[in-house]
């Protein structure tokens, strides 16, 4: 049953633990912000509003600005040629660079501070496809528009304000209710993550058909809670997931969900029915972890919109949004070289 705006509050109890989910949804926002009507607002106002009182983290990304890269392969099993023309679902390992992060501006940030996990993953095909994808850990996004998110960003400046916006946006229930939960879990290889966004397969056909999808761990769940997470040290996530890579790669499985007619694709603040068609179309399988300053993923943007042909972008504005945002924060990052820190031998520009 959906929570009403007062039972949400009543659920987070005090102002300190909204004070706590509302980081987390600015941190999610790395996820959705983007170019929202260019008469009132821009990505530069949008990427300028995750700063901290502080200022920015010069030379980071703007949000998930904390992360690790991998590289692996993901093993397509064919079963989504039917659904999509895009080369990467035709049987075959094809190669992946991809990058865990926490949904926070700061890159030192105590991982037990942040509830909002991530994965950018890019898998390219050898005639040079490439499809870019951002996920997170939350099933739901806390807001239905861009604009809505903004509004979010700046009520979350002081309580009244807050509270007056969790009346007027029901749809923080849901989100709010994950958020909120102490069940973490101790790995990122123990986290689902959710494309949240709807986008359109294209199969040889022409055939149209929106979809959802997820990756889903093989490796089972192990709760603990932020207390517990925080006595294992503030960077305890990157430096578990480094050992248990070592000993061995990690898999997910690649789930895409199907919309039937009426389902929303615009929203994602609303999940769709569970008895949708499931169809699983491969396995992402991380193979090797590397410290980010000089690995892979550093320089990459994880633009959402980057997609290979078979695949679209559907009538959910947040894809387009979150493209603007990624793109200016990658323009001033990259303009930051100077400040991100590289190791000594480091030779990358």
């Amino acid at each position: 049953m959906a929570q009403t705006p007062a039972s949400l509050r009543s659920n987070l109890g005090s102002f300190a633990l909204i004070g706590i989910v509302i980081a987390v949804l600015a941190g999610a926002f790395a996820y959705t912000a983007g170019f929202l009507s260019p008469g009132r607002l821009t990505p530069k106002k949008v990427v300028a509003a995750f700063a901290p009182a502080s200022g920015p983290a010069l030379g980071h990304r703007r949000n998930h600005a904390k992360g690790i890269c991998f590289t692996g392969v993901f093993e397509s099993n064919g079963d989504g040629a039917a659904l999509s023309r895009a080369a990467v679902f035709d049987r075959g390992q094809y190669p992946v660079l991809g990058r865990f992060n926490l949904g926070t501006a700061d890159p030192n940030a105590a991982d037990s501070t942040v509830r909002v996990r991530g994965i950018g993953l890019q898998i390219a095909t050898p005639e040079g496809a490439v499809w870019r994808s951002a996920m997170i850990n939350a099933p739901v996004f806390p807001v239905s528009t861009p604009q809505a998110f903004y509004g979010l960003l700046e009520a979350s400046k002081t309580p009244e304000a807050m509270k007056a916006f969790q009346a007027a946006h029901p749809e923080l229930a849901g989100f709010g209710a994950w958020a909120s939960r102490k069940d973490w879990t101790s790995s990122y290889a123990e986290e689902p993550y959710h494309s949240l966004n709807a986008f359109v397969f294209v199969n040889a056909a022409g055939h149209e058909q929106p979809v959802r999808w997820a990756l889903i761990p093989a490796a089972p769940a192990v709760t603990i809670s932020p207390d517990e997470l925080a006595e294992r040290g503030p960077n305890y996530l990157e430096q578990e997931i480094t050992e248990r890579v070592r000993a061995n790669p990690q898999r997910w499985t690649l789930r895409v969900t199907l919309a039937e007619p009426g389902d929303p694709t615009s929203d994602p603040t609303k999940a769709w029915p569970q008895d949708r068609r499931n169809v699983d179309v491969g396995t992402l399988i991380v193979q090797q972890i590397e410290a980010e300053p000089d690995g892979p993923c550093r320089d990459i943007n994880f633009d959402p919109t980057i997609l290979p042909r078979g695949i679209q972008v559907s009538d959910d504005p947040f894809p387009a949004a979150r493209s603007a945002a990624y793109a200016r924060s990658y323009d001033l990052r990259t303009a930051e070289t100077k400040d991100y820190p590289r190791t000594k031998t480091s030779t990358r520009p």
